[in-house]
């Protein structure tokens, strides 16, 4: 069993409880909008991340991070192919409307986005489909969250959870 981390949306806003609640993820995956390289500095701190830049993520973090990014989730460091792999393959990018891969075709298992700071976690032809909504500042009614992967017997299982009441 292996538990990976997923956030989303911070928006230069890196919450102690969203901290809190990727404790113990063997990495963290970052879907946009990161607003502050040092939020990723600090997840770091937690587990290996990997990122991808949003719509409004600017300067450094516009210039470094990956549009999409294809991470293997049983790998040690998350790079398809690097020791320890043969997990799942997870696609990350900001927002899910600029999809530009068929992800059954393409063998992944999990297509993780952002963008939208609505949470949600669905399967579609065997592949889950997630966005831990935002954990960032709060935007209009929404909750904030940040999602819990798990990995067990090849199966991804997704939860979101929400951080601030």
């Amino acid at each position: 069993m292996r538990t990976i981390g997923v956030i989303s949306d911070t928006h230069g806003l890196l919450r102690p409880e969203a901290i809190h609640a990727l404790e113990g993820s063997a990495l963290i995956l970052h879907a946009g909008d990161v607003g502050d390289p040092r939020i990723l500095e600090r997840l770091a701190e937690t587990a290996p991340v990997h990122a991808v830049r949003g719509n409004t993520d600017m300067g450094e973090l516009r210039r470094t991070l990956p549009a999409t990014a294809m991470v293997d989730l049983g790998a040690r460091d998350g790079r398809p192919g690097g020791a320890g792999s043969g997990g799942v393959l997870a696609y990350i990018l900001h927002d899910l409307l600029d999809l530009d891969l068929d992800p059954v075709a393409a063998g992944v298992g999990m297509v993780v986005s952002g963008h939208t700071h609505r949470p949600v976690a669905e399967e579609k032809d065997g592949v889950l489909y997630l966005n831990p909504g935002s954990a960032g500042p709060r935007r209009f009614s929404l909750p904030v969250t940040v999602a819990k992967v798990v990995i067990r017997d090849g199966r991804v299982e997704a939860e979101i959870l929400e951080i601030v009441g």
